[in-house]
């Protein structure tokens, strides 16, 4: 058997540790353990000393129940872990991304208490904030900004949504640029930055026309909405566009690790390429590839088949406990079979992306449920490279032996 490509390793603990690292973001598919990584690598980093922000952009409540929280909201809650060193000073903080909160904050801090009022009391405003596309990863990138313009945290961790949509926020700066510098709200907000009678008069007959065939389509009150809206809002367009490109840069810097979160099965490391290749593409520091949920053997020793070969020889050979013995070697094989799986596909990836370090974590038993459940899988992520507990170096899953 050809032997497997080994990826680089990738040590967790050092990465979470360093006091450079300011930002870690997890990313991958949908049902790949994302939010626990995220929720444990933050635990880790606590226990490390560090004041930890964990924030999920992720609606669903996996986090706020493996932290032991009833609910997370749009500012940080303190989860409250017993075990944590009071005299290494770290603490963990857990909360949720509420985009309509989000953009009401900003709308509130960047306009008098009147306009904030007028802005809030716009149906279309309204729908903007809670519910129009591309706003969640927009709010999204602001959150982040504001956390580490605070410079309170040691350490932000980012948990985004389980789709390809999770880097979606990487392109709100330019997607904010092009709303704003587009045709429809030039023209709408042409008579407000004219200013004057005079202005009035050299805008007026080409609004007007545009207005009255833009009414035909969305319909007169739904224009007056957005007309008031942008008009209303017109002097903060600059103030989002700023922060949005600042925010962006800021995840290009030496202190933000990027991290992909996958399982070994092939969509989800199929996903996996693509985000290596689109942060790749956009210059973003990428740390390297979780796989998560691998299945190591006990021992590499015997190979699947020459246990099953045993197990058809001590079941013929009968005797007190020949089914017992066959059956545990039937299990063995089963798990050599899925390991030698899992590292052709692990394989397959390190030979498309060579350069990207790899930590491999075990499946636990069940679903990550709490606090001793994040420490234990905490200890997975950050394990010295070829800790022997699980019987299997980290940094890949071992290949059968024929």
């Amino acid at each position: 058997m050809t032997a497997p490509r080994t990826a680089p390793a990738m040590d967790l603990a050092a990465i979470v540790a360093d006091p450079a690292t300011r930002i870690v973001v997890c990313c991958g598919a949908g049902g790949v353990g994302k939010t626990t990584t995220s929720a444990a690598l933050a635990l880790a980093a606590a226990e490390a000393g560090r004041k930890v922000v964990v924030l999920t952009i992720d609606p669903a409540r996996r986090l706020a129940q493996s932290l032991g929280l009833e609910e997370l909201d749009n500012e940080p809650r303190r989860v409250v872990v017993p075990e944590l060193d009071g005299s290494a000073g770290g603490e963990l903080h857990a909360m949720m991304l509420d985009m309509k909160r989000t953009f009401d904050d900003i709308v509130a801090a960047h306009s008098t208490p009147e306009r904030a009022a007028t802005i809030f009391e716009n149906p279309f405003y309204q729908a903007l904030s809670s519910s129009f596309a591309g706003t969640q990863e927009y709010m999204a990138m602001e959150k982040l900004g504001q956390l580490r313009a605070s410079d309170v945290w040691d350490l932000i961790i980012v948990d985004t949504p389980p789709s390809r949509s999770a880097l979606d926020f990487l392109d709100a700066p330019n997607r904010m640029s092009r709303f704003l510098d587009g045709t429809m709200i030039r023209l709408l907000t042409a008579p407000a930055r004219a200013g004057g009678k005079a202005g009035l008069r050299i805008v007026g007959a080409g609004f007007s026309f545009f207005s009255r065939i833009i009414s035909k389509i969305l319909g007169g009150q739904l224009l007056n909405d957005i007309s008031s809206f942008v008009s209303a809002l017109d002097t903060m367009f600059g103030g989002f566009r700023e922060r949005a490109t600042a925010t962006y840069e800021l995840l290009r810097q030496p202190g933000t690790s990027f991290l992909v979160v996958a399982s070994p099965e092939p969509d989800a490391l199929r996903e996996a390429s693509y985000f290596v290749d689109r942060l790749s593409a956009e210059g973003m520091p990428l740390a390297g590839l979780v796989l998560n949920r691998t299945h190591p053997p006990a021992t590499t020793a015997l190979s699947a088949t020459r246990a099953e070969a045993a197990a058809e020889a001590v079941a013929e050979g009968g005797g007190k406990g020949a089914k017992l013995a066959a059956g545990a070697l039937r299990v063995h094989a089963e798990r050599m079979a899925l390991a030698v799986r899992e590292q052709r596909l692990a394989d397959r990836f390190t030979h498309a992306h060579p350069e990207v370090a790899v930590r491999t974590v075990p499946a636990a038993a069940g679903d990550v449920h709490d606090l001793a459940d994040l420490r234990v899988m905490a200890g997975e992520l950050t394990a010295p490279d070829g800790d022997t507990r699980t019987g299997t170096p980290r940094t890949r899953v071992l290949p059968a032996r024929r």
